[in-house]
């Protein structure tokens, strides 16, 4: 059910294997349609809610495209017909038996599993990352090179899947997200838990000590490798990472070390050493890592005003994140705040009676059924909200008798506004808290336009 990217490559490997497959899609494109067409496929298209009991009589199974919505007739139809549901984790495992090494959470699964991955091939194990990424896991394994693979298991394969286990499988953190596709908090959280569902003795558990819901689904089968940041197997100390008694690099030497960052990096070494990652091979990926695009990133700096694009933070959990990275105490320098960036971040010093920078923050799009009010944490650090988007309205209401608010008609009017705002000292922060899909085909596109009108804004100011 979906015929995009993973269920035509799902529909290839079952083709190869010798099985008979129907594709449906509710809306195909003409790219779908002539992939059917060159493999054979019959492709049903636009079914009728009474139409589905037919299309899945005769199945053995029904494998949803990933984010199909738990709501869909589809799968009302299998679970009445009592066919069974499974991801394309499930055919992959099946298929290969190299392990598979499973990073789920609510932010950060991107990051920690090209960190990951990258400590792996450092320490001489061959590696390759899938998932929820460009290649499925369906089609990695046709790569008969790496010795293990660092999935990014969203909760939309995790939720379908019936029998994958991983080898070693890690939960970041949890907060609420997806609801325009689970049918609820709880669906959603036990779709993240299902990346331990099928632990046993073999199976390595690396939990996240400082994420309450993490820890409550603790497995109570297989080894358990704890990370937090002062407390755990891999934690923050004096100043440095560790794995135990093994320092894995300091805090300075590192090009990204925003608290939430550091999670990040604790996260991975977890995992990576689990698999076989050598310190020296962690503390090589460590010091190279320069973070991945649209993630509390400084575009420029203009009259004391830096301006960061965190276009990837579709969520409050990650909008926190953000706001309380970028506002650091106007005691530190830039040194202290931003020295894991190595770039020349310049905190202009702010007025007598200022105890801390502010951001204006510019958030909204399109709401994936998520409550925003926890964005309102930090609105003390906040000297205005821009809000833009479908969602303007929303984020007017968290904010509300909080902090000032203005609502933004476009990207461009955001931009002017936010920077208007700010004074010497101040962060313009971009990190929305919704999807970019009301305005923009991605978050991608939006923190590139963001990065584009802060440059055109500043007439090219380095």
């Amino acid at each position: 059910m979906g015929f995009a990217v993973t269920n035509q490559a799902v529909c290839a490997q079952l083709i190869e294997r010798g099985h008979a497959v129907v594709a449906a899609d509710d809306a195909p494109n003409d790219q779908a349609r002539r992939q059917a067409a060159a493999m054979g496929v019959d492709l049903v298209e636009g079914s009728a809610p009474e139409d589905w009991p037919a299309l899945v009589a005769d199945a053995r199974v029904v494998i949803p495209t990933p984010g199909l919505p738990e709501s869909h007739p589809s799968l009302g139809a299998a679970e009445a017909a009592e066919t069974p549901v499974i991801s394309e984790f499930d055919l992959a495992q099946r298929w290969d038996a190299r392990p598979t090494l499973a990073v789920t959470g609510t932010n950060g699964k991107t990051t920690v599993t090209l960190l990951a991955a990258a400590m792996l091939e450092a320490s001489g194990v061959p590696t390759t990352v899938a998932g929820n990424t460009e290649t499925p896991l369906v089609e990695a394994i046709r790569d008969e090179r790496p010795a293990v693979l660092v999935v990014e298991a969203s909760s939309f394969r995790l939720g379908q899947s019936r029998c994958y286990r991983p080898a070693v499988g890690a939960w970041l953190n949890f907060a609420p997200d997806h609801l325009d596709v689970h049918a609820s908090l709880a669906s959603y959280r036990m779709a993240k838990a299902a990346v331990w569902n099928r632990a046993d003795e073999q199976s390595i558990s690396v939990v996240n000590l400082d994420d309450p819901v993490v820890v409550a689904h603790t497995p109570d089968r297989g080894q358990v490798v704890t990370f937090g940041v002062d407390k755990g197997d891999f934690q923050m100390s004096g100043g440095a990472l560790w794995a135990g008694s093994e320092k894995l690099a300091e805090s300075a030497e590192l090009r990204r070390a925003l608290p939430h960052e550091l999670s990040n990096h604790l996260a991975a070494a977890a995992v990576a050493m689990a698999a076989g990652a050598s310190p020296q091979g962690v503390r090589e990926a460590l010091l190279a890592w320069t973070g991945l695009p649209h993630r509390v990133v400084l575009v420029a700096e203009h009259n004391g005003v830096c301006f960061f694009d965190d276009s990837k933070a579709t969520t409050p959990h990650a909008v926190c994140a953000a706001v309380r990275s970028v506002t650091q105490s106007a005691g530190q320098s830039a040194d202290d705040a931003w020295h894991a960036q190595r770039e020349k971040v310049r905190w202009v010093t702010q007025s007598a009676g200022q105890s801390a920078r502010k951001a204006v923050l510019i958030a909204g799009g399109r709401n994936k059924g998520i409550d925003l009010e926890s964005m309102g944490e930090v609105a003390q650090s906040l000297r205005s909200v821009v809000a833009i988007g479908d969602a303007a309205a929303e984020v007017q209401e968290v904010f509300a008798g909080r902090c000032p608010v203005t609502v933004a008609q476009s990207m461009e009017d955001a931009v002017g506004q936010a920077a208007e705002i700010a004074l010497s000292g101040d962060a313009v922060l971009l990190s929305p808290g919704c999807a970019s899909f009301d305005w923009y085909g991605s978050y991608a596109e939006r923190g590139d336009h963001f990065s584009l009108l802060v440059r055109e804004l500043i007439g090219g100011s380095p």
